[in-house]
């Protein structure tokens, strides 16, 4: 059963953030967009491209009114550590949620089971803490933050704007679809 549509479950974690601990739950998503990038592991090998990528972008999902929020099985003190020792970890500035625990990992159903880790998993939530969108990737296969970016304002333009949908492919302020039987088979 999809968890696509249906509103996250509640959880409270500790996380690393520009330097801090700092706590995070549930209630702090509320009211606002989310995204959940959960990911294997620290000091591993695609997990760092696809965490820098987002941080490059990290200004342009503010700029929607979008947090996010790194999810890993590690603590948040291994978290710094990556932080410190490395340049591409270095400048995110978006939380890095630990889930030693594997709670989140399991609300989101996004856990390796046997192995305690997550599976490469972008949950995008809505203010209401309701998912909009999902992707799993392979262990190999890494994201690509600008095409999420993409799918973050089709997503929000849909919901500012009901009954239109965005086709494939669409872009900021390119035409959107109304759907009608006036539609079928003329596409």
């Amino acid at each position: 059963m999809s968890i696509l549509n249906t509103e996250i479950k509640p959880f409270e974690a500790t996380a690393f953030r520009n330097g801090m601990y700092v706590d995070v739950s549930s209630e702090d998503v509320r009211g606002k967009w989310s995204i959940f990038f959960f990911y294997p592991a620290d000091f591993t090998f695609v997990c760092p491209t696809e965490l820098g990528d987002m941080a490059d972008l990290y200004d342009e999902f503010t700029a929607l009114g979008v947090e996010v929020y790194a999810v890993s099985t590690d603590t948040h003190h291994v978290h710094a550590a990556w932080h410190k020792s490395s340049d591409t970890i270095g400048k995110i500035r978006y939380f890095m949620v630990g889930d030693p625990s594997g709670e989140i990992t399991r609300n989101f159903d996004n856990m390796r089971e046997g192995q305690g880790l997550a599976d490469r998993g972008t949950f995008l939530v809505d203010p209401d803490c309701v998912i909009q969108y999902l992707e799993i990737t392979p262990e190999g296969v890494g994201r690509n933050a600008a095409e999420l970016l993409r799918k973050v304002k089709a997503a929000q333009y849909v919901r500012n704007h009901p009954g239109e949908v965005c086709p494939a492919k669409w872009e900021e302020g390119e035409e959107t679809l109304a759907p009608s039987i006036d539609l079928v088979g003329k596409i």
